[in-house]
């Protein structure tokens, strides 16, 4: 059996938590922040778990993370 690629775009925006959850950075932090208010900027600052939905699909692409 060949080795299986790791997804490059998706290994570089997951890590994996000592429990095996992955864990992400949340969106809409990048631009267009000034009619936002610092709360929820502050907020948008902190990873957070993946959706238990999409973890099955992360797996495949992350074979080895």
């Amino acid at each position: 059996m060949p080795k299986i690629k790791t997804n490059r775009a998706a290994a570089k925006r997951f890590k994996v938590t000592g429990t095996g959850k992955l864990k992400r950075n949340k969106a809409y932090k990048s631009h267009i922040l000034t009619k936002k208010t610092t709360k929820r900027k502050r907020n948008l600052r902190k990873s957070t778990i993946a959706d238990a939905t999409n973890v099955k699909n992360m797996k495949k692409v992350l074979p080895y993370l």
